[in-house]
């Protein structure tokens, strides 16, 4: 105990990587104090290098098997980000690091034109912002999702995107065109309500009111839009499932989907951490409803289980959110994106020369 959270982050240590020989124990000298230092971190930003921009994966419980992650780590600081382990191939924390150390792909676009121009090529749905939010804050001066979207958008080829941010709504005069061909569908994930519990769990998102707002704008504008309930938080959030619901539904809503709460490898400790620090007293009880969801332990990390969990607890959960689907009438209308209308640049090449 003792420990203090940093202003505007979600971690509260930074601990070394699971891959390190050594680990590093601050101590309070009382220097900072006496000089009346303030406890800040700036986010450090990096190119970093890539030879590829699309990902693939053969998970059994992903409803998606091609990806884009233009951003490693996540400023938004979400103490709950399943993607914090990543950091350590880096020789980076999933702590403090995670969160203010980002790594960047400025060639991002590129490397997708020329990956998708293949002769080998087949088109799939691409999931964009699935490790990483692609519109975190740095976005906002690099615009990669941007341009990542304009390629897209010039092939004619489909895309989910998943975001915390009100970020996306710049880029409607990219997603409503390709929202009237059938290329494009937005998740937008809604943990909380309670804009004080979201200031302390994803410090440096948009409130939940903007992104109620933003899931408005996106209905508004013809762009298909669900609601995220991820990670639904024994105890902590779980109070919420049918309010959140209600209100993205409100907002215009089609879609939602919900996963609950997973603590993998270092996410265990940091959240650990977390609730000492914010939840005290509820601290053992709430690691205690989490552990009954997972055989006992705080993780497990079987398909089929590690997003649902399983045992009374996640079962009633899993019946209030598919019984608060039903009566709102979410998930009802969930369109198949349109793989037919991309074009192969050396079709689209072949019927330019047509017309010459």
């Amino acid at each position: 105990m003792g420990q203090k959270f940093l202003k505007g982050r979600g971690a509260i240590t930074n601990h070394p990587g699971r891959f390190e020989n050594t680990r590093r124990i601050p101590i309070d000298d009382g220097w900072d104090t006496m000089v009346g230092k303030k406890d800040i971190i700036k986010t450090e930003i990096t190119a970093e290098t890539a030879q590829q921009i699309i990902t693939t994966n053969r998970s059994p419980d992903i409803d998606f098997d091609t990806s884009i992650n233009p951003y490693k780590g996540c400023e938004h600081g979400c103490i709950y980000c399943f993607a914090r382990p990543t950091h350590a191939y880096l020789g980076l924390s999933a702590g403090i690091d995670f969160e203010s150390r980002i790594f960047y792909k400025p060639e991002a676009a590129q490397l997708l034109a020329k990956e998708i121009q293949s002769p080998k090529y087949k088109c799939r749905v691409l999931a964009l912002g699935t490790n990483t939010d692609p519109y975190q804050p740095i976005e906002r001066e690099l615009k990669i999702t941007r341009r990542l979207l304009k390629v897209l958008s010039t092939r004619n080829h489909p895309v989910v995107i998943t975001t915390k941010s009100s970020q996306i709504t710049r880029d409607l005069d990219i997603l409503k065109p390709m929202a009237q061909k059938r290329l494009v569908q937005v998740n937008i994930s809604l943990t909380t309500l309670d804009q004080s519990l979201s200031g302390r769990l994803e410090p440096r998102c948009p409130t939940p009111a903007r992104r109620v707002d933003t899931i408005k704008q996106l209905a508004d504008a013809g762009i298909e839009t669900g609601v995220m309930l991820a990670p639904v938080i024994p105890v902590l959030t779980d109070p919420e499932i049918e309010a959140i619901l209600k209100v993205a539904a409100k907002a215009g809503a089609v879609a939602s989907g919900y996963v609950l709460l997973r603590l993998p490898l270092e996410i265990k400790d940091l959240f650990r951490e977390w609730l000492e620090v914010h939840y005290p007293l509820k601290a053992n009880y709430i690691l205690n409803v989490i552990s009954s969801t997972h055989q006992g332990r705080l993780y497990v990390s079987e398909y089929g289980e590690r997003m649902d969990g399983s045992g009374p607890y996640a079962e009633i959960l899993h019946d209030r959110y598919t019984k608060t689907c039903r009566k709102l009438g979410l998930n009802k209308i969930r369109r198949k994106l349109n793989t037919d209308l991309f074009m192969h640049p050396s079709e689209q090449s072949r019927q330019l020369r047509l017309f010459s």
